[in-house]
């Protein structure tokens, strides 16, 4: 049943009807809860791989080196490649099955590729939970990257393209929302079976199951996606499933949107191919290459992946590193809501460059001080444990109300209807590349960089803010397929895709 206020889209919709109706808002929150399968991951495999029990079952040296630091702070503490390939594996396979899901996506529709996500990632649950050798646990992480490579492959697409123009922003952010409570989850999942010896972190691996069990059941209720249906030449369908999600009756002006960019879709029949076209270069460029790339140079990642293992290393004791982990999966939870809020307000832009400024400092001061107080044996005071915590602190709010959320919906928004699929598995795998490689690479740097990773990592976020300012345009209330638009009349993407005058 429909409910609200009609609502009509501005200068670039005019036209687009729609009411918030209880079918839409019921295949939001099913798709959507392809990003706890992220989130849940993410948090949940920094906490295991501190906890005691797991390491003396797969990491002895490891917990044998621990052990000889318990009561000092060292840089060094975690650095095994073993180790770290448990984390980064899962985004490996990830990146090589987002290409397949491609595929899938594309003929067989959003809905098919959350589908075989969700099945995968049960998989690889069920493996990690029963593991009792490395190669068991290698395997389940492998399913489980086969699973979020599907899964953020088509989730961001699903919500774009489901939701009116002028709510883009917020119900694609919804991806980002579970994938933050996810992470949230998974700590205080943590945070309690940390408590179980000696197979607490088999119950925390084990529970991944349960998002995947609902997203499945979800999924066999879910609708395709009107843009999809019209790619795949059904027309009917497609027109009957917008009217229902968009409770009108009028969606002429919206559906002739559809079909005009389903036949350039059907035209192409090497989508990966005309992603090199000149036409389609600023969609390479920023939605592609840039901002999935540079979501990952943040840091942020290194700070989910591990921030119970940076703790300890900091100083703080087992329980006090995963509590401090609920924290900052806390704020993280909360900026979301943030951007929310205000990304259809103030738009993409602002939040990325205002952001940017917050993250940069807050590298910097976490790099002053511990070069000046910490790794000289001694373990850090109260005092500059809290000002850490609080400068990661805003470092994952600022990244919560921008380059998180905004690092999957502006490449969503990018791309045309014919190289939607193909561009959105481009996203994924440079995103899961970078991933995989900070996640590989975080601890080793960390022991040998010290507290130059974080300088480091203030220089990168102060790049891909000026990549922001100079290159992506504002696409806020932009209706999706009239986005490609924008670039018509940009000092310099209009070289490539002509400046508005002429045809593209």
């Amino acid at each position: 049943m429909a409910g609200g206020f009609v609502h009509h889209g501005g200068t670039n919709g005019e036209g687009f009807e729609y009411r918030i109706t209880s079918y839409f808002v019921f295949a939001c929150i099913v798709a959507a809860l392809g990003g706890s399968l992220f989130g849940y991951d993410l948090g949940v495999s920094g906490g295991v791989t501190s906890m005691d029990d797991f390491l003396k079952d797969f990491f002895p040296k490891v917990y044998r080196r621990k052990q000889e630091h318990l009561n000092e702070t060292d840089y060094c503490k975690y650095d095994n490649q073993i180790l770290t390939l448990f984390t980064s594996s899962l985004y490996f396979a990830g990146l090589i099955s987002t290409f397949a899901a491609s595929h899938v996506t594309r003929t067989r529709g959003r809905r098919g590729s959350i589908m075989v996500g969700s099945v995968s990632f049960f998989v690889g649950a069920i493996f990690n939970a029963f593991a009792v050798n490395i190669s068991m646990l290698i395997i389940g992480r492998i399913f489980l990257g086969i699973g979020i490579g599907f899964g953020n492959q088509a989730v961001p697409l699903y919500l774009s393209e489901m939701a009116p123009a002028k709510i883009r922003g917020a119900v694609n952010q919804l991806f980002q929302l579970t994938t933050c409570l996810g992470i949230l989850v998974a700590n205080f999942v943590n945070y309690g079976t940390n408590k179980i010896h000696p197979w607490g972190w088999r119950l925390s691996l084990g529970l991944a199951a349960v998002p995947a069990t609902l997203m499945f059941i979800g999924g066999i209720f879910l609708p395709e996606t009107p843009n999809s249906l019209v790619e795949q030449g059904k027309l009917d369908e497609g027109r009957r499933v917008l009217e229902k999600v968009r409770g009108v009756k009028n969606v002429d002006a919206e559906f002739a949107d559809l079909l005009e960019a389903s036949e350039a879709a059907r035209a192409i029949t090497q989508p990966f191919r005309n992603l090199l076209q000149p036409k389609n270069r600023p969609q390479l460029i920023i939605g592609g290459l840039g901002i999935p790339a540079f979501q990952q140079l943040t840091g942020m990642n290194s700070i989910l992946f591990y921030a119970p293992v940076i703790f300890q290393s900091l100083g703080f004791g087992s329980g006090a590193a995963l509590y401090s982990s609920i924290i900052t999966s806390t704020m993280l939870v909360v900026a979301t809501f943030v951007s929310m809020a205000v990304v259809d307000k103030f738009g993409r832009r602002f939040l990325f460059i205002e952001a940017g400024c917050q993250m940069i400092l807050s590298m910097l001061v976490l790099a002053i001080i511990l070069a000046l107080k910490f790794g000289h044996g001694v373990e850090l005071s109260k005092g500059y444990a809290v000002v850490l915590v609080i400068m990661i602190c805003l470092f994952v709010a600022a990244y919560g109300w921008s380059w998180g959320p905004l690092g999957w919906l502006v490449p969503s928004e990018l791309f045309p209807l014919e190289t939607r699929s193909a561009g959105q598995s481009l996203v994924v795998s440079v995103n899961l590349f970078f991933t995989a490689a900070i996640a590989q690479c975080f601890l080793v740097s960390l022991c040998h960089l010290r507290y130059g990773i974080f300088l480091l990592f203030a220089a990168l976020i102060l790049i891909m803010s000026l990549f922001i300012y100079f290159l992506l345009p504002e696409t806020k209330q932009v209706p999706i397929e009239e986005i490609h638009l924008l670039f018509q009349n940009h000092w310099l993407w209009k070289k490539y895709v002509g400046d508005g005058k002429t045809p593209v």
